[in-house]
């Protein structure tokens, strides 16, 4: 059969790849193909469809009975919505300071939320309990924000990683004040991948409460979900999903991308290769004179601080973003359709600009 005629034109060169985010990669092709699967004939809109009804035994295959998905649009929504439902109007949300939420929501959470954000800096994009502590106080205290929440990336976002014990020395300290913890899984993929171990190992396994789910940064066109895992701990979801524009009417197209991913090992397809291509890119970069890589390499990102002039004659032929320009810090992503090809030719012109 003949593909279907388009009066769409491709705007763009399919062979061009950069190291700015693993957003900036198309759909994989298997996700692809179920999104034509799922087309056609009429299915009930805003999730009761069979494909939503389906995700939910394949989310529970990885996150345990109780677990129950929420697709949602987008990372930010699933955030906003995740940590409206175990927050109360007064409440507060800790959180590092470099965490997505903090730094590149355009202020959802606050605003679109109403939540205050209670930020720590941390060396490595990690918390732990003594510096939860430096937030954790005040809770009959009228004039401050009620600390409710722990938030926590898995990877964080200078790409490290936290160990299950570490996410469970956490949790437990979170419980013991009374307070939830919200995992937010954009890479959640990539962390078990790295780790060698199943998605549950360090989220229901170790007591987080609710977790963002990543989908587009993996592979999916578009797409994320809530997973609630301790249902006691969350209130109105659906209510709050809705209320927060992230209800999808033809959810069939978010859900069937989920499960593209997650139904078999696709979405571990994915974040293997994105992080073996990270440490290629890692390895050969650490050798270039006035190259130093900042943080371990543990999942799909590079973070390295260079010349400024270099990274500005290197961005005219790859693009990546500065990650702090006055200290000339970088940040550079591998995708799941990150090549070696792409990764070798990188690190030879970065070779080239630091040599002129």
């Amino acid at each position: 059969m003949n593909p279907p005629k388009t009066d769409a034109r491709r705007h763009h060169d399919p062979e061009v790849r950069g190291f700015a985010s693993d957003n900036y990669a198309g759909a994989h092709p298997e996700v692809l193909a179920a999104l034509a699967l799922a087309n056609g004939g009429h299915q009930v809109a805003y999730g009761e469809d069979e494909y939503t009804e389906n995700l939910q035994r394949v989310i529970r295959s990885h996150f345990g009975s109780s677990a129950e998905a929420f697709p949602v649009f987008n990372g930010t929504g699933a955030n906003v919505v995740a940590l409206q439902a175990v927050t109360d109007r007064w409440g507060a949300v800790i959180c590092a300071e470099s965490a997505h939420i903090n730094v590149d929501e355009g202020g959802a959470p606050e605003r679109m939320g109403g939540l205050k954000l209670l930020t720590v800096p941390t060396p490595d994009g990690k918390l732990t309990p003594d510096l939860i502590d430096r937030q954790a106080y005040g809770w009959d205290d009228e004039h401050r924000a009620m600390p409710q929440v722990v938030s926590i990336t898995q990877s964080t976002e200078l790409g490290t990683l936290y160990t299950p014990d570490e996410i469970r020395a956490i949790c437990e300290h979170a419980h013991a004040h009374g307070m939830k913890v919200h995992l937010d899984g954009s890479r959640i993929a990539n962390a078990a991948a790295s780790l060698d171990v199943p998605m549950r190992t360090f989220t229901n396994a170790v007591g987080v409460d609710l977790l963002s789910l990543g989908g587009t940064k993996n592979g999916a066109l578009f797409g994320e979900a809530v997973v609630v895992l301790n249902q006691d701990a969350v209130r109105h979801m659906k209510h709050l999903r809705k209320l927060s524009m992230q209800l999808a009417s033809k959810m069939r197209f978010v859900s069937v991308q989920l499960e593209a991913l997650l139904a078999k090992d696709l979405w571990l397809r994915n974040a293997r290769h994105s992080n073996e291509m990270a440490r290629r890119l890692a390895e050969g970069v650490r050798s270039v004179h006035g190259v130093e890589i900042l943080y371990p390499v543990q999942a799909n990102a590079v973070f390295a601080r260079l010349p400024h002039e270099v990274s500005e004659r290197l961005q005219k032929r790859f693009r990546f973003y500065f990650w702090d320009e006055a200290a000339g810090d970088v940040r550079w992503m591998c995708a799941f359709d990150t090549t070696e090809d792409d990764v070798d030719a990188f690190v030879a012109a970065l070779k080239e600009e630091t040599a002129r």
